[in-house]
């Protein structure tokens, strides 16, 4: 990854990772394609594995998460955690902090 500034957010990191999906815009219109899978194979790979063994063997698993899984394919489900990961990464590794679980973030 280098240095977490080089990125200017969280889904920039992603993007870069290959785990959001790919869209094209024309005049106004914007399609949402699938993801890209460019990127760092490797890393991607251990986020995707890590996000579904999380999904596999939780015992609460979070709330965005059961209603996304009733609308949308487990692969989806774990491709969108495994998104949302990269981002605490990126967030934790740019503001150097350790992670807590029920964090909500520091008022502005």
């Amino acid at each position: 990854m280098g240095d977490p500034a080089a990125f200017r957010s969280g889904r920039e990191f992603a993007a870069w990772l290959g785990l959001t999906p790919r869209h094209i815009g024309t005049s106004g219109r914007e399609r949402m394609l699938r993801i890209s899978k460019r990127g760092d194979r490797y890393l991607r790979t251990l986020l995707i594995h890590s996000a579904r063994a999380a999904s596999v063997h939780s015992k609460a698993p979070r709330k965005w998460v059961l209603r996304l899984a009733g609308r949308r394919p487990p692969k989806v489900v774990v491709v969108a955690m495994a998104n949302k990961m990269a981002r605490t990464i990126w967030a934790l590794l740019t503001h150097d902090r350790e992670y807590q679980r029920n964090f909500i973030g520091y008022p502005v």
